[in-house]
C-alpha cells in the first residue's frame, strides 16, 4: 500500500501499490492492472503522476529499483489513464545532470501521448528573467499526458504483402497532406490515419501502381517554440519525442489512446490491398534542442545517459544533427529504448519497414562514423529486423557524416548521387554522363562491392525536402519567404532549372518545356535499375509555389491539390509505373554484368552512341556529350517465376537527349534487322497511340526528350 500525494487536496490518500516489475519499460497493461517501469541511472526517487479527468494530479511513489529501473504496479490502472513522472536526482548544469521534481517528464515508452506542449517558462530548467537561476516552477500546466493503452486488437489474420526488394514502389507521403483536401475522402477523416486508410485513398494508390507508403514521421512531436511564436506548426514532424506513440493530432478521435488503434486499423486496411507501411523515423535527435531547450522527458529522467555531451564540458550538448542534440548511442539503455521501439513498431503496429533520418549520426561511437558500430550490431542480430525493410538516410550534418554507399549490407539508402546526378544531366551540365550510366544502373560502384544488390539504391529525384518536381523545374531559386527566416533556410544549390523563366508563367513554349522535363525525369527514374522512390504528388504536378523548405507549412501550401491535379501527367505517371511492374528486365535483381548472352555478341547490356557505334571510353568523358543509347537485352534476365522457370522478357532501347537541339539517333547494327517500335516519346503527353508503326533503324529524338524503344 503506497501514500498518493494528492495536489488538489493537502491530506495524503491511500492507494495499493504492488513492487511489479522492472520489464518492460513503460506502462503495460495486462488486464487487471498496470505496471510502471522507468530507466534512470540518476534518480534518488521517481514519482508516478495519474490525472483524472478534470486534470488533477496525484502521485505514488514507485516502490522498486531493481537496477537502474524504476517499478511498481498498480491494480485496477486501466487503458485511458493519463499519467507522467516527476525524478528527484541532482541537478547540476555544470555536470550534465537536469533533475527537477517541479517538471512533470513524459514517459519515454509511452504507447500514447495526449495534448499539445503549451510554451511556458516553466517548460524550462532555468528562468527567464535569470538564465543562471533554476526553475522551480510546476510544468504541469503546460504538458501534454502519457496514456495507458490497451494491448489488444483485432488484426483479422494479418499478413504482410513483403513486396520482394526489386518489385517495391515506394511513395513518400503525409498523413497529413495526402487526405486534407482529397474530395471523396469524408471531412471528418480528412488528414488522417483513418482517412489514409479510406476506399479512396487505397483506390488512388492502387491505380497508381506503388507497392508501399513511407509516411513522413508518426511517432509523437513537437511544435517548435520558435514556429509557434510565428503562427507555424512543424509539419514534417522531424522533433520526435515519443517513439512508440502514434502522433495523435493525425487520428480522428484520440481520445484517452485511440491513435494506437487508428494506426493499427491503417495498417491492416493497406495491408488487405497489397501495401505495404514504411515510417520515416527520427532516433538521432529529440525535440528537447540544446541547452537553452524545454525539459519533457529524456532531460530530466537522466541528461548524460540519453544524450552525447561533450567530454570536456558536459553543459555542452554534442550536436551532429542541426537540431541542438544527439542520442548517446555510446549508451545500452539509448540502445535498447532504439531497438525496443523498432520491434514494438513491428510486432505490435504490424509496419514493414523504416527509413532512418540521418542514419549516419545513428553510427556514431566516439566521433566518426562507424559502419560497425553496436547499432549495426543490434539491427543485424535482430531476428524480427532482419526481417523488414530497412533505409538509411545515409548523411548527418557532422564532420564525414556523408556516408552514401557505405552502409552494411542488408541496408538500401536513399541514393543522393543518383537525386544530383539526374538533376544535372536534364538541366544540361557538362560531365554528367557518364556518371549517368552508373545511377541508372543501380549504382554499382557504390553498392556491389560489398555484395548488395540494386535495391541498395533507393533512387529519387525529389522528396519531402527540397522542390517539388514541378518546382524543380519552375524555379531556380528557393521563395521560402513564408517561413519567416528571410529565406535564410532551404538549401540553396538546388540543381534545378526554370526553363527560362522564373516561377509560374503563361508562356506556352515555357510551358511545353516544363513539361517535357517533367516527364523526363518521371521516365528516368522508373527505367533506372534500383527501387524508385515517389514523392506525392509530384504525379499530380503539385507546386509549393518556390518553397524548398516546407517543413512548418502545414497549409494548402504542402497538401496535395486534388482539385488542380495535372491529369495528363498523373496519367503519364501510371502508364510508366505500370510498364515497369510488367517487364523485369526493368527492374532485375541482379546486377548487369556487361556480358553476351548465350555465346552471342549481343550483351546483357549495350552503350551506344547516337550514330550506333559502341561508346568508348573517350565517349564518355566527353564534356559536352548528351545523347546516349541504352540497350536492356530481356532475353535472359535474373528473375524467375511462381514455377522455378527462368523469366524471358522483352528487350528495350532507350535513347535519351538531353541536349537543346534534336539528335537522329541510329540504332546500333547488332539491332537494325530487329523490328522495334515506340512505346513512348517524352515529347508527347502520354503513351498513346499505343505502339503505332515499327521504327526504321534511324529515330529522330527531339531536343531534352527521351524515347523507349521495344523490340517486337
Amino acid at each position: 500500500m503506497g501514500y498518493v500525494r494528492n495536489e488538489s487536496r493537502t491530506e495524503a490518500v491511500r492507494m495499493e501499490t504492488w513492487p511489479g516489475n522492472p520489464q518492460p519499460l513503460g506502462a503495460v497493461f495486462d488486464g487487471a492492472g498496470t505496471n510502471f517501469a522507468l530507466f534512470s541511472e540518476v534518480a534518488s526517487k521517481v514519482e508516478l503522476c495519474l490525472f483524472d479527468s478534470d486534470g488533477r494530479e496525484a502521485r505514488v511513489e514507485l516502490p522498486e529499483r531493481t537496477g537502474y529501473v524504476w517499478h511498481g504496479y498498480l491494480p485496477r490502472v486501466g487503458p485511458g489513464q493519463r499519467y507522467g513522472y516527476r525524478v528527484h536526482g541532482p541537478f547540476d548544469p555544470a555536470g550534465g545532470h537536469l533533475c527537477q521534481p517541479s517538471k512533470l517528464l513524459l514517459d519515454p515508452y509511452a504507447r500514447a501521448i495526449d495534448g499539445r506542449v503549451r510554451w511556458h517558462e516553466a517548460m524550462f530548467s532555468f528562468r527567464a528573467d535569470e538564465p543562471t537561476r533554476a526553475s522551480d516552477l510546476d510544468s504541469a500546466p503546460y504538458m501534454p499526458r502519457c496514456v495507458v493503452v490497451s494491448p489488444y486488437f483485432d488484426w483479422d489474420n494479418d499478413r504482410p504483402p513483403r513486396t520482394p526488394w526489386h518489385e517495391t514502389i515506394i511513395y513518400e507521403t503525409h498523413v497529413k497532406g495526402f487526405t486534407q483536401l482529397h474530395p471523396d475522402v469524408p471531412l471528418p477523416l480528412r488528414g488522417t490515419y483513418a482517412g489514409l486508410a479510406h476506399p479512396a485513398s487505397i483506390k488512388y494508390l492502387k491505380d497508381l501502381g506503388v507497392t508501399a507508403v513511407e509516411l513522413l514521421p508518426v511517432h509523437h512531436y513537437v511544435h517548435d517554440r520558435f514556429l509557434v511564436q510565428r503562427g507555424l506548426r512543424n509539419y514534417w514532424g522531424y522533433n520526435s519525442i515519443g517513439y512508440f506513440a502514434p502522433h495523435d493530432e493525425l487520428a480522428r478521435a484520440p481520445g484517452e489512446g485511440g491513435q494506437v488503434q487508428e494506426f493499427r486499423r491503417m495498417v491492416k486496411l493497406l495491408h488487405q490491398a497489397g501495401i505495404e507501411v514504411i515510417l520515416d523515423v527520427v532516433y538521432n535527435h529529440t525535440a528537447e534542442a540544446g541547452a537553452g531547450g524545454p525539459v519533457l522527458c529524456f532531460r530530466g529522467i537522466d541528461n548524460r545517459a540519453y544524450y552525447r555531451l561533450a567530454a570536456d564540458d558536459p553543459s555542452r550538448y554534442v550536436d551532429y544533427t542541426g537540431c541542438g542534440n544527439s542520442m548517446n548511442m555510446r549508451h545500452p539503455n539509448v540502445l535498447q529504448l532504439i531497438m525496443d521501439s523498432l520491434r514494438y513498431w513491428v510486432l505490435e503496429m504490424h509496419v514493414d519497414g523504416f527509413r532512418f533520418d540521418l542514419a549516419s549520426a545513428l553510427a556514431r561511437e566516439l566521433h566518426e562514423v562507424d559502419r560497425l558500430s553496436a547499432f549495426f550490431d543490434l539491427i543485424q542480430q535482430d531476428p524480427v529486423l532482419q526481417r523488414v525493410k530497412l533505409i538509411a538516410e545515409p548523411w548527418d550534418l557532422g564532420e564525414g557524416g556523408y556516408q552514401v554507399g557505405n552502409f552494411p549490407p542488408g541496408w538500401s539508402e536513399w541514393n543522393g548521387k543518383y537525386r544530383d546526378t539526374v538533376r544535372d544531366f536534364w538541366r544540361g551540365q557538362d560531365r554528367t554522363l557518364a556518371e549517368l550510366a552508373f545511377r541508372i544502373t543501380g549504382s554499382s560502384d557504390l553498392y556491389s562491392s560489398t555484395g548488395r544488390r540494386p535495391h541498395a539504391s533507393i533512387n529519387f529525384v525529389t522528396c519531402h525536402d527540397g522542390f517539388t518536381l514541378r518546382d524543380l523545374v519552375s524555379y531556380d531559386r528557393k521563395h521560402n519567404a513564408d517561413n519567416g527566416e528571410n529565406d535564410r533556410d532551404g538549401e540553396s544549390h538546388n540543381r534545378s532549372w526554370n526553363c527560362g523563366l522564373e516561377g509560374e508563367t503563361d508562356d506556352t513554349a515555357v510551358l511545353a518545356l516544363r513539361g517535357r522535363q517533367r516527364r523526363n525525369f518521371l521516365a528516368t527514374l522508373f527505367l533506372s535499375q534500383g527501387v524508385p522512390m515517389l514523392l506525392a504528388g509530384d504525379e499530380l504536378g503539385r507546386t509549393q509555389r518556390g518553397n524548398n523548405n516546407g517543413y512548418c507549412q502545414d497549409s494548402e501550401l504542402s497538401w496535395i491539390d486534388w482539385m488542380g491535379a495535372d491529369h495528363e501527367l498523373l496519367r503519364f505517371s501510371r502508364q510508366l509505373i505500370a510498364l515497369r511492374t510488367a517487364h523485369p528486365v526493368l527492374r532485375r535483381r541482379r546486377w548487369f554484368e556487361g556480358r553476351s548472352i548465350r555465346g552471342s555478341e549481343v550483351h546483357d547490356i549495350g552503350w551506344y552512341r547516337p550514330d550506333g557505334s559502341t561508346m568508348t571510353d573517350q565517349d564518355w568523358r566527353a564534356a559536352t556529350a548528351r545523347g546516349l543509347g541504352v540497350f536492356l537485352n530481356g532475353d535472359e534476365i535474373d528473375s524467375r517465376d511462381a514455377h522455378g522457370y527462368r523469366v524471358r522478357d522483352d528487350s528495350f532501347y532507350l535513347l535519351i537527349n538531353a541536349g537543346a537541339a534534336p539528335i537522329d539517333f541510329r540504332l546500333a547494327a547488332d539491332h537494325a534487322g530487329e523490328r522495334w517500335t515506340r512505346v513512348f516519346d517524352t515529347t508527347l503527353a502520354s503513351f498513346d497511340p499505343p505502339a503505332g508503326p515499327d521504327v526504321g533503324r534511324d529515330i529522330a529524338v527531339g531536343g531534352r526528350s527521351l524515347v523507349l524503344l521495344r523490340r517486337v
